[in-house]
């Protein structure tokens, strides 16, 4: 498949930025970023599992941040360089002016030796020795006159050398600002290109494993995977239904990233037993808390502290609520493998082996 167009800009935009401006003038580390974001259209292959795509999602979202910094940082230097820029240009302007002034004495002075020669006898009196006290103050002004010519001869000489270079700097300074910022918006660009179809790709395949998603896709915000952690924004037990991806298991959701990892956990489950795991309870809002906490004293914890109202916990049975079973036993050896565990208080206080949680920690150390 073709690389998109933003790929090539970049490319584009690294040739000119080898051939137009001195070393250093772009990060070494953003070349290596954009190199490594143009490759991947080319080079990476979409994840073969739900795991890989969401830690692919991850990644790539981590480096669109770095980049979106790295083009904050540089803009702010580009603002640093215009200033400098500007204060250059002013002092051309001056440059040009002062050298406008001095080019006039030059000519004017030898107009001046022709319209007012040293005596009306020219220089015979000074060479024939009879030379008075006006020739020889005439001949001071001469000399005085030609003194300051060649004077302003090298100011203009220097005056001319000063503005050179500072043209020279300012036409360096406004390139390098306008290719540096081009760079890293076309890199900027790319990875966000990139991240939304890693993102795109694991709600395809969470769509194909049986995650019922609306026709107007609504429920593929609260399945990405980069919006998990905005759910720790709301008060527990109180997470918008939006912010949440169904299971497969119909009339149950979780967190994003919880529902991924269990998703993924579900499928080997299935492969082992030939059949789908059983859910009874996932995530629960306040008023299912409170309402449990009322039933079942002991069995349920507090309203508003429960792992059930973050999203990150489910109850189970066709045969794992049954400490010692098959499928219990599994579920000990196997869940953290995909970020999910059985809580040690579980175990006894209360006694809970329906009880699972997910634990983000745990499957960030996967893979």
């Amino acid at each position: 498949m073709p690389a998109p167009r933003s790929a090539g800009l970049i490319a584009v935009a690294m040739a000119v930025a080898v051939l137009l401006l001195p070393l250093g003038v772009v990060p070494a580390q953003a070349q290596v970023r954009v190199q490594r974001a143009q490759q991947g259209f080319v080079e990476r292959r979409d994840p073969a599992n739900l795991t890989e795509l969401r830690k692919e999602a991850e990644k790539s979202a981590k480096e669109l941040e770095e980049a979106t910094k790295a083009l904050e940082k540089r803009r702010a230097g580009i603002a640093s360089s215009e200033k400098e820029l500007k204060s250059k240009l002013t002092s051309l302007q001056d440059l040009e002016r002062r050298l406008a002034v001095m080019r006039q004495p030059v000519s004017q002075m030898a107009e001046l030796l022709y319209q007012q020669p040293l005596m009306a006898g020219g220089v015979v009196p000074f060479l024939s020795g009879s030379a008075d006290e006006k020739t020889l103050r005439a001949l001071m002004d001469v000399n005085q006159m030609v003194a300051v010519r060649q004077q302003a001869v090298e100011q203009t000489s220097a005056l001319y050398k000063e503005t050179e270079r500072l043209a020279g700097e300012a036409q360096e300074l406004r390139a390098g600002n306008l290719l540096a910022e081009a760079q890293l918006a076309a890199e900027v660009d790319t990875l966000r290109q990139r991240s939304d179809k890693i993102v795109k790709s694991l709600t395809a395949a969470l769509v194909k494993l049986g995650i019922k998603i609306d026709k107007v896709g609504r429920g593929a915000l609260g399945c990405n995977p980069l919006r998990a952690a905005t759910a720790d924004e709301y008060p527990n037990g109180l997470i918008p239904k939006g912010m949440l991806c169904p299971l497969q298991q119909k009339g149950f959701s979780l967190r994003a990233d919880a529902t991924i990892a269990f998703v993924s956990l579900n499928e080997a489950y299935r492969r082992r037993f030939g059949k789908s795991m059983c859910v009874t309870d996932a995530y629960r809002n306040l008023a299912e808390q409170q309402s449990i906490y009322y039933r079942r004293p002991g069995f349920a914890a507090v309203p508003g502290r429960s792992n059930h109202g973050l999203g990150l916990a489910v109850d189970l049975c066709g045969g794992v609520e049954r400490s010692g079973s098959a499928e219990f036993v599994w579920m000990e050896k196997n869940s953290k493998r995909y970020g999910w565990f059985h809580p040690s208080w579980a175990y006894s206080n209360p006694f809970e082996p329906w009880h699972w949680e997910y634990d983000p920690k745990i499957d960030d150390s996967l893979l």
